[in-house]
């Protein structure tokens, strides 16, 4: 089953991962250095400490800095692109499939088998038994070419309930709980506050089974919580002056 992990619900963020938040909001995900400042300095970070962090992240290939603006490394591209799938997911109306992934590959060094992890739980598959993973087929989302060589992927029809087949696969109630609670925090007075809550909601969201409404418990946050970081997303890089 895919769980929630059971952690304080707010961590500081540091410069770097401050930066790294501003770049995935932005669109288009490149800024010049005193964007990214105005950004930083809005949500409690000093100006000079965020100018040592874009510098080091452009030494360590985390950002590239081209023609006085920086943007995501093709690595954080990739990232980019999961938040962007999370927040604005695109559904198809569900008939009852399911979407079945059947690991194949065998011999595999243990770095590969959590990089094929990392890829199915990115497509928003759930692992119901060792190789086997599924979820409803009303996602829209292109399948990366290079599993072919190591899943068989299909489309069946469960006998079982498809409620009780959910229970198995995702904690939602667990994960109703804490995005319930980061949607608080979200409408946080203090800068820094909203700010980390919602850097927290993104990643909150990238773990959204994104189900069919059906399926889904009364009161789940997960569209409030989108609306959140749509709204948010203007006032961040809105001088206060503005």
């Amino acid at each position: 089953m895919t769980t929630t992990e059971d952690a304080p619900l707010l961590r500081p963020v540091s410069a770097r991962s401050a930066i790294l938040t501003i770049l995935l909001a932005a669109d288009p995900p490149s800024l010049s250095a005193r964007q990214i400042c105005a950004a930083a300095t809005r949500v409690g970070y000093a100006e000079a400490t965020a100018r040592v962090a874009a510098s080091r992240m452009v030494s360590s290939g985390e950002m590239l800095r081209e023609d006085r603006s920086y943007t995501l490394s093709p690595r954080l591209m990739e990232r980019r692109r999961r938040v962007d799938a999370s927040v604005s997911p695109r559904l198809r109306d569900w008939s009852g499939d399911w979407e079945l992934v059947v690991i194949t590959a065998v011999g595999r060094s243990p770095a590969d088998r959590s990089d094929l992890r990392g890829d199915l739980t990115g497509l928003g598959l759930a692992e119901l038994r060792e190789g086997v993973w599924m979820r409803p087929d009303n996602l829209e989302r292109p399948w990366p070419e290079r599993l072919d060589t190591t899943c068989r992927r299909m489309v069946v029809r469960p006998v079982e309930d498809a409620a009780d087949l959910v229970g198995q696969l995702w904690d939602l109630d667990a994960w109703s709980t804490r995005g319930r609670a980061l949607l608080d925090a979200t409408g946080s007075e203090d800068a820094n506050t909203r700010f980390t809550a919602t850097a927290a909601a993104v990643r909150h969201l990238v773990a959204d089974p994104v189900l069919p409404t059906n399926l889904l418990p009364d009161g789940w946050p997960g569209d409030e919580l989108r609306a959140a970081y749509a709204d948010y997303k203007p006032w961040l890089f809105t001088t206060p002056s503005d």
